[in-house]
């Protein structure tokens, strides 16, 4: 029985918390990106198993790191217009 790669837990654990928790979400989708980039290349180094969890948590980190780019983006042109407006 071949072991599964712990790194690529780890990554799908980072991706999933990435979409989950609000601004610290893009700092975990980053780290969950790399973490899964180097569990990717361990992988087809030692065959071991856990390629399908690494592919989740690339893309799960992806995905929390475009909702919350986006959200802190909103976040400024809403405080930017609000002080736009509040100025005239």
């Amino acid at each position: 029985m071949e072991k599964t790669n712990n790194k690529s837990i780890a990554a799908l654990t980072l991706g999933i918390l990435s979409i989950i928790v609000p601004y610290i979400g893009l700092v975990l989708g980053i780290i969950g990106l790399v973490l899964s980039s180097k569990s990717m290349a361990e992988i087809d180094n030692s065959n071991e198993n856990g390629r399908g969890l690494a592919i989740s948590g690339k893309v799960c980190s992806i995905v929390g790191i475009c909702l919350h780019a986006l959200l802190i983006l909103l976040m400024i042109l809403s405080i930017s217009l609000f002080y736009m407006t509040e100025s005239s």
